[in-house]
């Protein structure tokens, strides 16, 4: 049996130009413009997520947790760019990206055999949930596979 005391409201749903420019912005802070996060992401935003250190990603909260996460990852590749390879689907309370990143591996990442200098390309998708003209919550699939068998990571 599911509980639903504890799930999400569901909010007005938003036109769908609006939920699209927000998904801008989000591809935006994935390449580096970590400024808006406050914009685009609630205060109490949600990761749903296979972390690579074996976490669920509730550990990263709001705007803060989450340029703190992205920030990490840019650390070992400063150039890493996120590219939609397909429309995103939205519905005016949820959306959902397909996505390439591909980035120059500069070193630091744990267990990595990889030269610096290396190029890493690997892809996902993202499913976010609108409230209240920003996203609350993230669900990510990547093919973080891909990712660590280019760094040589064991």
């Amino acid at each position: 049996m599911t509980d639903t005391a504890n799930a999400p409201q569901p909010s007005a749903p938003e036109h769908p130009d609006a939920v699209r420019a927000r998904l801008d912005a989000w591809v935006g802070l994935w390449n580096g413009d970590l400024d808006r996060a406050g914009e685009v992401v609630t205060p109490d935003f949600q990761v749903h997520a296979a972390m690579l250190d074996g976490g669920d990603g509730s550990e990263v909260e709001g705007a803060v947790g989450l340029v703190g996460w992205i920030a990490g990852i840019r650390t070992a590749f400063p150039d890493l760019r996120f590219t939609v390879e397909v429309p995103p689907l939205v519905d005016g309370r949820y959306a959902a990206v397909r996505w390439t990143a591909t980035g120059t591996y500069v070193g630091g990442f744990p267990g990595a055999t990889a030269e610096p200098g290396t190029v890493v390309g690997f892809t996902g998708t993202d499913t976010l949930r609108s409230q209240g003209g920003r996203f609350a919550e993230y669900w990510l699939n990547s093919d973080t596979l891909a990712m660590v068998t280019r760094l040589g990571v064991r």
